[in-house]
């Protein structure tokens, strides 16, 4: 694994860093923390109703276009 370095000021750091356990380092951190923000943005994206209609009205357009 490549190594790099980022500057952080030691208030973000001190944030960060309240989100580990012991022993665990800033990289385990900040990929735990990024793991669980990819699961909150799939769940926002799946629950929004934004471009969507519900169901009935859904069922009432197919209705007049394909009546029984």
């Amino acid at each position: 694994m490549d190594i790099t370095t980022i500057q952080l000021s030691k208030e973000t750091k001190e944030k960060i860093s309240s989100f580990g356990s012991k022993g665990e380092s800033y990289d385990e951190i900040i990929r735990r923390i990024y793991d669980l923000a990819v699961k909150e943005h799939l769940r926002k994206f799946l629950m929004s109703s934004e471009g969507f209609i519900p169901i009935e009205e859904a069922i009432k357009e197919a209705n007049k276009k394909w009546p029984r």
